[in-house]
C-alpha cells in the first residue's frame, strides 16, 4: 500500500513547491476543479505519459482522486511505482476533502462572464 499524506502535510508541500501532484480523475473532473498545479494523469496513461509528464523518478509524487471510495489514486501511485518512480505517496481523502476544507482549487474552464 502507497504511503498516505495528509491535507496539512500536501498544503505545505504544495505552497512549498516540494511536491508534484497528479489528479488521478483526469478529464473533465481535472478541467472543471482540481487542487493547485496537478497534473492529470490516469491509470490507463501512465505507461506511455509518466516519463513525459514526471521525468525524475526520485521526485515528491502525490496522487488524489475524489475521496477514500475512489481506487483511481492508489491505481496510478503502484503503477508509478512499478515504473520506479521511488518517493510516491496518496491523498487518501480526496479532492472532496480539499475543497470541504476551504482550500483553493483551480480549473482549466473559461471562466463564466
Amino acid at each position: 500500500m502507497t504511503e498516505l499524506i495528509s491535507r496539512a502535510d500536501l498544503l505545505a508541500a504544495i505552497e512549498a513547491g516540494e511536491v508534484t501532484v497528479v489528479d488521478a480523475l483526469g478529464g473533465e473532473y481535472w478541467a472543471r476543479q482540481h487542487l493547485p498545479g496537478a497534473i492529470p494523469l490516469v491509470a490507463a496513461d501512465v505507461r506511455t505519459r509518466a516519463a513525459e509528464l514526471l521525468p525524475t523518478r526520485d521526485a515528491a509524487i502525490v496522487t488524489y482522486c475524489s475521496n477514500p471510495a475512489c481506487p483511481n489514486s492508489q491505481q496510478v501511485a503502484q503503477l508509478l511505482t512499478d515504473l520506479g518512480y521511488t518517493n510516491v505517496r496518496k491523498y487518501r481523502e480526496g479532492i472532496e476533502d480539499w475543497v470541504a476544507a476551504g482550500l483553493p482549487v483551480e480549473s482549466a474552464l473559461p471562466a463564466a462572464s
